[in-house]
């Protein structure tokens, strides 16, 4: 995991990062764990930092990143 203690957001992208990270998880079958939350988080907080602000995007890339790590 990257240490985004030092990244910064306009509250627009927060927002967006929100969204995302809601919408993501509420699609995950229950039980949904603590550690897949994490990694979507995670995942977003990359991508976002990255210069992504598509919250369709930032929500379906940590979920695909997840259905790979199950494998």
């Amino acid at each position: 995991m990257k240490d985004f203690s030092h990244a910064s957001f306009p509250p627009e992208v927060i927002s967006v990062m929100e969204a995302a990270l809601d919408a993501a998880v509420a699609s995950l079958p229950e039980p949904v764990h603590s550690s897949h939350v994490q990694a979507i988080a995670e995942a977003i907080l990359r991508e976002a930092h990255r210069g992504e602000r598509n919250p369709v995007v930032l929500q379906r890339l940590p979920l695909m990143e997840l259905q790979l790590a199950r494998r």
